[in-house]
């Protein structure tokens, strides 16, 4: 099935990187990955890949790390009111028996009847998209603070090169973890892997703001398909945050989507946090909800969900 999934992935234009098999293969790697699809006249016109993971006696469906959506893509051409319900239901129901169910959907999937009717429970999350085909307007729409203060203050302070490491990006994307004492949910090696296939695929590029001594004040990571640009992590040295140069890193990113790849789209990846969305609205960006769908079918899973939460407060 993998064989005619890599077929799908290379005939879909509109497929996002997150679908992609080669990305997948990059980042499932504590469990395994697999795809549900529904044909039409012998062509597969739906998917459903799934990240399946084995935690003691349980298999559960989950998100691999840095994955920000799956969930069902349906071809264009079948995404009718008709179609979509019936080609989801179908989906589904090839899901395999699972203690626990939970995914971010695409945000081309703006309907989860088809999941509700299944007992699915579903909570409305947000990211945050801004069209860069005009860059004038778009800089006209970021606030005044973020151009006429850390803007230009950064660009007085540091230059961005993108000549440095993989660890050198990792080890200060993760002092922005360490600063809200957040434990970060991939390692090193993990980073490298994809990194390893990003650029193989020619899908990635990184961003260092560094000073006159030669110290990194922030990181970006961007990826990319064929229609959108993800600012896929990011980070600063906590030290020197108020020099903005994360600011204008995600300005430089803006640009070089439009600029460089000659994409139309941004996305700045979601966040529910308010001081994340504060700076995606500084930018201009506007709301876009996907879904998170997710269920429970064994009670001694949730069980051992609820425990774990417990013992980390």
């Amino acid at each position: 099935m993998k064989e005619a999934y890599h077929q799908f992935c290379q005939e879909n234009k509109t497929l996002p990187i997150f679908f992609q098999d080669w990305y997948l293969d990059a980042v499932c790697q504590d469990g395994d990955w697999a795809v549900a699809t529904v044909k039409q006249a012998g062509k597969i016109v739906a998917v459903l890949p799934y990240y399946l993971k084995q935690k003691g006696p349980f298999k559960y469906i989950t998100m691999p790390p840095l994955t920000k959506m799956m969930g069902p893509f349906i071809s264009p051409a079948y995404r009718t009111e008709k179609s979509f319900i019936k080609i989801c239901t179908a989906l589904i129901e090839q899901l395999p028996n699972v203690a626990a169910y939970e995914q971010l959907l695409d945000y081309a999937i703006d309907n989860w009847l088809p999941f509700y009717w299944k007992g699915y429970q579903q909570t409305t999350r947000y990211s945050y998209l801004l069209e860069v085909s005009n860059l004038a307007l778009v800089f006209e729409n970021i606030s005044a603070d973020y151009k006429n203060n850390k803007i230009k203050k950064a660009k007085k302070v540091v230059s961005i090169v993108e000549d440095r490491s993989i660890e050198t990006l990792y080890r200060v994307n993760k002092m922005s973890f360490d600063r809200q004492k957040i434990a970060i949910p991939y390692d090193l090696a993990f980073l490298k892997r994809l990194d390893a296939a990003l650029v193989e695929q020619d899908a990635r590029t990184m961003f260092f703001a560094i000073d006159q001594s030669e110290q990194i004040h922030a990181v970006a990571y961007l990826v990319w398909d064929k229609q959108c640009a993800y600012y896929l992590l990011a980070g600063d040295d906590p030290d020197l945050r108020k020099s903005g140069a994360g600011i204008l890193l995600a300005w430089h990113a803006i640009q070089y989507t439009q600029e460089v790849l000659g994409l139309p789209m941004f996305d700045f990846q979601g966040s529910m946090l308010p001081s994340v969305e504060r700076v995606r609205r500084q930018f201009g960006a506007i709301r876009q909800p996907y879904f998170f769908i997710n269920k429970t079918n064994s009670k001694w899973f949730d069980l051992l969900g609820r425990l774990k939460r417990t013992w980390k407060i």
